[in-house]
């Protein structure tokens, strides 16, 4: 590997570097790994489509490739962790007077049910479009999932976890990664198969609700296979 060498990390917010950093860092020690904040979920953004995804992706990117001086060359592989947020279950939206979507293992209440089948449909195409390709300017990409969320998977819980709350919660695998892959492997959240077989069976029923996660697959180099559709 060049000196300049790094892994990126795409995720959707500064917590969710905290939860997961320190386990990446270790892992891809030989490399420098660097992430890349969204500040939000980027497959739900007003304005991104499947058309548009990956470019808006590689403009973010950018600003860390930029920020530390690496060539698109340096990049050896992009790790993309993104929430499903039941985006890919049918009819489980309830109207209900809450604030914010409320996520339920069997279904999700929202203000606005129509708004938020639309965000569904949306997501859904987003995701799937970025889980069928394998490159981003020739370095190799994956879109590894959590559902309902990172918290869900993590510690068992559906509720909006504040901030501090969040950063409470991230030391719980700081700096015991082979504990780590053991969990995240653990059959009971860790879904089976290929990268291909994951997101078939995350967008069936009720799956993308309930507690499950592929992230297993980025300390497997089947993970980087083949892509989830052709």
């Amino acid at each position: 590997m060049t000196e300049k060498s790094a892994v990126i990390v795409v995720v959707e917010g500064y917590s969710d570097m905290v939860s997961i950093g320190t386990i990446l860092k270790e892992y891809f020690s030989s490399t420098e790994t660097q992430f890349v904040i969204t500040r939000g979920d980027i497959t739900s953004r007003d304005g991104v489509t499947p058309a548009n995804v990956i470019t808006k992706l590689k403009t973010e990117v950018d600003t860390v490739r930029t920020k530390y001086g690496y060539q698109w060359k340096d990049l050896i592989r992009i790790i993309h962790i993104a929430d499903t947020d039941g985006t890919f279950t049918k009819d489980c939206v309830v109207k209900a007077d809450v604030k914010s979507i409320q996520y339920y293992e069997d279904h999700m209440e929202s203000a606005n049910v129509e708004v938020t089948h639309q965000r569904n449909a949306n997501k859904a195409e987003v995701m799937f479009k970025l889980s069928s390709i394998n490159k981003i300017n020739s370095t190799d990409y994956r879109l590894y999932i959590n559902s309902c969320n990172l918290e869900h998977v993590l510690h068992n819980a559906l509720k909006d976890f504040s901030a501090d709350e969040k950063e409470e919660m991230s030391d719980a695998f700081a700096e015991n990664l082979p504990e780590f892959i053991s969990f995240i492997s653990d059959p009971d959240i860790a879904v089976s198969g290929t990268y291909r077989e994951t997101w078939k069976f995350i967008a069936k029923d009720k799956h993308s609700l309930q507690r499950h996660t592929n992230m297993h697959l980025i300390f497997d180099s089947g993970g980087l296979s083949t892509p989830a559709h052709n």
